[in-house]
């Protein structure tokens, strides 16, 4: 990926919606160009979209825990990640190397919305489940160091 590309996606993971004017003026190319790029970039699979921030204690989602979890039996098919696809408390599904299968992020209101999400995945996808729960978030959601 050339130097200029790596400047707009680290741009652009900053401030998604910044204005392809501003995009121009802060890479040092012409507005067409910018959006030629961006358009290339998008193409390509590297920019996959763009998302809003979301404060979730403002849209009574206080709560936010990682749910490890593992097979009650190893031997069965591995299909956790599509029983629970469907509970939208689980933002993120990440497979994992170690004990654990898979890592689930998950945002709740309460502990008791926790505790009933908890045997909503270990009857929906016969596993056990470890519960980290998150104290405070000092950072989130962090552009990625955009280098050669």
């Amino acid at each position: 990926m050339e130097e200029i590309d790596r400047a707009i996606v680290a741009a652009l993971t900053t401030d998604g919606r910044m204005s392809y004017t501003d995009l121009a003026e802060k890479v040092g190319l012409s507005v067409s160009a910018a959006h030629q790029r961006v358009r290339r970039l998008e193409q390509r699979g590297i920019l996959q979209g763009y998302a809003a921030r979301v404060d979730y204690p403002a849209i009574g989602l206080p709560m936010t825990a990682f749910v490890a979890i593992r097979p009650l039996d190893p031997s069965q098919p591995d299909d956790a990640p599509e029983r629970l696809a469907s509970l939208p408390e689980i933002e993120s599904c990440y497979s994992v190397a170690g004990e654990d299968f898979y890592v689930l992020l998950v945002r709740v209101g309460t502990p008791a919305d926790l505790e009933r999400l908890l045997q909503k995945i270990r009857q929906a996808a016969n596993v056990i489940t470890r519960t980290t729960v998150v104290l405070s978030t000092p950072y989130e959601g962090r552009p990625p160091r955009v280098g050669a």
